[in-house]
């Protein structure tokens, strides 16, 4: 290729951090950050997936890592191939790799003396003032790397002597052939399965899913998104795709997940709604509660709040009625808390503030504050909601009306 090659090294889709508990979309990062940096340096920039029709390292993974000029890699969530990918490049090559990562997570001790770019990032985004500067000292990290090359590599800083291994040209361009996009890469399949979920098309956006759990096995972002777009299709028809879902979902358990949670909370909330089975709502509002009280996820504030006064309908004992209303009425005090404090950020910094935005409308409506749920459910219509998330918002609001007669 005519370009020289930046080998992007880093995990994909959402993945948990263990250092924050909090649910990191590395796919933004990507998008928002390296990849825009790397081509205006001019170089081609490759992802990992984009090479490989799985997600074991093979030939082509390990070419890369020995020949191309820069290589990449982000350490946030400390997933195990990255820093496994790393460490061979760091012994086959002595300069030319840089370590980024969230600015939250420590890194390990073998690299903690790296030169390492940290970025901000808030779980499902990065704010757009985030992504310019990063750009902006990833752009000018990679110029000095390109023009002044330093030994980044620990084990060539102390042990100058080892004999760096070499890969002919030939031999090079015989095992990666030509580098290109490919459609059945995984991140053209994400892509392209966000887009069908954008147009409701939740049947065919699963099977995109399934297919990239498929190809990447134990990869919990890809079977969350399964489980998401199957219950949301409807098809054959509500119930079978709810149980169905549930099915999918239930592969994750023990659930130790935000992400996870929220989703098999509300195939239960669903299940229940369309059965009447008590023992779903039950179900739902175990995980929610546990969403909500190891994360203080909102998301799962809220909705545990919500199926809290379902349930105090269907409660024959006064007291334990009481309890529940009670118990909703201080979760979605402190859900807004919450939510106020994430929104204290300059709202022009932040990509995406709907959901945010819906949880807090629907809370206020709840707690009886009208002016205030008109408010930010202005603030989330103003976001331009996809029509799911729309239809998602307005379901909600039917139901609180409906609890709590307004």
């Amino acid at each position: 290729m005519s370009k020289k090659i930046c080998f992007v090294i880093m995990g994909f889709g959402k993945k948990k951090d263990p250092i924050s508990n909090r649910t990191i979309d590395l796919d933004e990062t990507y998008k928002k950050i390296i990849k825009p940096s790397v081509i205006a340096c001019n170089y081609n920039c490759v992802r990992a997936d984009e090479i490989s029709d799985s997600g074991i390292i093979d030939r082509s993974m390990f070419a890369l890592l020995i020949n191309a000029e820069l290589v990449i890699a982000d350490i946030t969530t400390y997933n195990p191939n990255a820093l496994y990918e790393l460490g061979v490049r760091h012994a086959v090559r002595p300069y030319s790799t840089i370590i980024i990562k969230e600015e939250e997570d420590i890194n390990p001790f073998d690299i903690n003396h790296s030169r390492t770019l940290s970025y901000r990032h808030l779980g499902s985004e990065i704010s757009t003032l985030e992504a310019k500067r990063c750009i902006r000292e990833l752009k000018n990290l990679i110029s000095t790397v390109t023009s002044s090359p330093l030994i980044d590599s620990p084990l060539y800083s102390f042990i100058p002597k080892v004999v760096q291994p070499t890969l002919a040209k030939e031999d090079f361009d015989e095992i990666i052939g030509e580098l290109r996009e490919r459609e059945d890469s995984i991140y053209s399949l994400m892509e392209n399965a966000k887009e069908m979920m954008a147009k409701d098309n939740f049947v065919d956006a699963a099977l995109k899913w399934k297919r990239l759990g498929e190809m990447v096995e134990n990869d919990s972002f890809f079977v969350q998104q399964y489980a998401l777009c199957t219950y949301k299709s409807n098809v054959p028809n509500k119930l079978v795709a709810l149980t169905t879902a549930l099915t999918i979902i239930e592969k994750l358990k023990p659930f130790n997940d935000a992400e996870s949670l929220g989703i098999a909370g509300a195939i239960n909330k669903n299940l229940w709604k369309e059965t009447r089975n008590i023992e779903f709502l039950n179900i739902a509002i175990e995980t929610y509660k546990k969403g909500w009280s190891l994360f203080s996820d909102y998301y799962t504030g809220e909705n545990y709040s919500n199926c809290l006064e379902q349930r105090a309908l269907k409660e024959a004992d006064l007291e334990i009625k009481t309890y529940y209303k009670i118990e909703a009425k201080r979760t979605r005090k402190d859900v807004i808390n919450i939510v106020l404090s994430l929104l204290s950020v300059p709202e022009e910094e932040l990509e995406e503030v709907k959901w945010r935005s819906a949880t807090l409308s629907n809370c206020y409506l709840a707690l009886g504050d009208l002016s205030k749920a008109n408010e930010y459910e202005q603030k989330f219509i103003n976001e331009n909601p996809l029509n799911w998330e729309i239809k998602t918002f307005e379901s909600t609001k039917k139901e609180l009306m409906e609890l709590n007669d307004l």
